[in-house]
């Protein structure tokens, strides 16, 4: 009994050292810490200057949204029936009604509005590359831009960026649509279907008449497509009825011409095409960025534990080499 409760003594004494060291490490990491109270005072104190200095220098950025409801695509409905009703007819004459399920026009157009090609042609077409690319701050009482005097001269509408080739000193489309990417965004919401836009600026003024702009242009650039397609299809549709003379085929194109006919008048009728706006746009009078309080935070948080991180270091350096 004498050697079996020895032989438990001697077993629990490796863990009631672990113990003891990890208590001594402790104290020690702790002690370190203390004996390097002024260096993390003063790195603190440096990381909340800097990010107090930095929050106040970032300009207020405003943001602008509009809530949208996707419009009604009546002509599609038309489409289905009739390739239920006369699917096999019209392979016959060589024409593919489709699916009834149609394709899905919002995301289509949320697409679209976030293409390159729709996005270079609207930068273009409003001419605010400099409000993209070189704007600096925003004067509220007189409700006017500054651009930054080392890339862009209003006065002279000059680029005067100094950059690396391929690059030049007028921004090109693609920098344009990498820069139009970050300040616009555009999504629906799975379960309502309805759609937010909304763009980022210095001047709040400037967020919502893009806002506006491309509510305008993504109803007018689908509407255009559509009617395109339309006229294309009844051209077509035209051709395949003087040459067919049957007459359950010639009744399934003139059904077809009617549907594209049915897609132009929908089209010229209707300015909200795409996107019926429900809550327009408007001013925003508060800033939606930069979170300066949070700013000045973070740089305290991290001032707290790189300063602190750089005592342990140094402890434990000058402890290996003792």
């Amino acid at each position: 009994m004498e050697n079996n409760s020895n032989n438990l003594n001697q077993a629990n004494m490796p863990m009631q050292n672990n113990i003891a060291d990890d208590e001594i490490d402790l104290r020690e990491l702790f002690s370190a810490i203390w004996q390097g109270k002024w260096i993390i005072i003063a790195i603190t104190t440096l990381f909340a200057v800097a990010s107090v200095f930095y929050a106040i220098n970032q300009p207020n950025i405003y943001k602008s949204e509009a809530l949208l409801a996707p419009a009604e695509q009546d002509q599609q409905g038309g489409l289905g029936a009739l390739a239920g009703q006369f699917g096999g007819l019209a392979s016959l004459a060589g024409v593919n009604l489709g699916s009834s399920g149609g394709i899905d026009k919002t995301q289509m157009a949320l697409e679209v509005l976030k293409s390159r090609q729709f996005t270079s042609a609207f930068i273009q077409k409003h001419n605010i590359l400099h409000d993209l690319m070189a704007v600096e701050s925003w004067n509220r009482e007189t409700n006017t831009t500054s651009y930054n005097k080392d890339v862009y001269n209003q006065a002279e509408n000059k680029w005067l960026r100094e950059v690396k080739a391929p690059f030049k000193p007028e921004p090109s489309m693609q920098e344009a649509y990498k820069e139009f990417s970050k300040v616009v965004s555009a999504n629906k919401d799975k379960e309502t279907g309805m759609v937010k836009i909304a763009i980022e600026h210095v001047s709040p003024y400037i967020a919502q008449q893009w806002v506006n702009w491309l509510i305008q242009d993504i109803n007018a650039t689908m509407k255009q497509r559509d009617v395109l397609e339309a006229n294309k299809s009844t051209s077509f549709l035209t051709q395949q009825l003087e040459q067919t003379k049957i007459a359950d085929i010639r009744a399934v194109l003139y059904k077809l011409v009617e549907e594209q006919t049915k897609t132009i008048m929908f089209a010229n009728v209707r300015d909200e095409y795409v996107f019926k706006t429900i809550d327009p746009a408007i001013v925003p009078e508060q800033k939606f960025k930069p979170k300066r309080a949070l700013i000045c935070i973070l740089g305290v948080i991290l001032g707290v534990i790189l300063s602190s991180a750089f005592v342990l270091i140094k402890y434990f350096f000058k402890q290996e080499n003792k």
